[in-house]
């Protein structure tokens, strides 16, 4: 009589798999709290804090330095700790396929020259461009952002919209954040990739961005500044009878000075 056996996961293999849900959440959506982890993949606060103390003594995370708050937003009580992954961290989820990846830009820029890595980016971001192009199509700047960071986050890249600035500023700001990036560390070494990215970038939002930090040059996410509001500018109105060509400058007349 043919008997089934029943293999029992080692309690080990358990840690090490819940483990790895734990930094690919930190890596797609840091920096993220012990409490938000523990609620999104439903362990305890005291599990989710052993991984994070293994992950940490690993070097796979580090602790977020949230920085200054601003000027008369000082938190009551000790802030939560929140984690970001670390260069790390990323490459552990991004697997083995960049060092190959690296490998093949190193041919190409050795043999055929820099130019050619470039040309390969641009192509490379270029395919996204047209894949993105008719899901941002939002008639103004911001829902635009908000389109392209659906996109990003639908393929991967972990992808947010943040206001910033402050209330009643001529320009209004939002930071287009990415928390994962594929490339991050073939980018480390071909910044090309990312220099590619912020044009297809803005090329899509129709306005000006600028990028701020990326993951490939350390930062915790890849950051884009993008205006959402022009700045409000009145065009001098010639004075009746200027000649067509001509700008009219207004001069006040001297005895104008004292009626005022």
């Amino acid at each position: 009589m043919a008997t089934t056996q029943v293999r029992v996961q080692d309690p080990s293999d358990q840690d090490a798999s819940t483990r790895e849900r734990v930094l690919a959440l930190i890596a797609s959506e840091g920096p993220v709290s012990a409490a938000s982890l523990a609620a999104d993949l439903g362990l305890t606060s005291a599990g989710v804090r052993r991984h994070l103390a293994c992950l940490e003594e690993d070097g796979l995370i580090v602790v977020h330095d949230a920085g200054v708050h601003g000027p008369g937003k000082a938190q009551r009580g000790r802030p939560a700790r929140r984690y970001v992954a670390t260069r790390q961290g990323q490459s552990r989820m991004a697997g083995e396929y960049p060092e190959l990846a690296s490998a093949a830009l190193r041919f190409l820029r050795d043999h055929v020259g820099p130019e050619a890595v470039e040309t390969f980016a641009a192509e490379r971001f270029a395919g996204m461009a047209e894949r993105y192009r008719e899901g941002v199509d939002a008639p103004d700047v911001a829902g635009r952002v908000e389109q392209l960071a659906a996109l990003l986050a639908s393929d991967g890249y972990a992808a947010s919209v943040r206001p910033v600035g402050l209330p009643g500023a001529s320009v209004r700001l939002v930071q287009l954040c990415q928390g994962h990036c594929p490339v991050q560390q073939i980018a480390a070494e071909f910044p090309e990739l990312c220099e590619a990215e912020a044009q297809v970038f803005t090329e899509l939002l129709g306005t000006h961005t600028q990028r701020l930090a990326t993951l490939a040059a350390g930062g915790h996410v890849c950051t884009t500044n993008v205006p959402v509001v022009a700045p409000a500018t009145t065009a001098p109105r010639p004075a009746t009878g200027t000649p067509a060509g001509r700008t009219s400058e207004h001069v006040t007349p001297p005895h104008a000075e004292g009626s005022r």
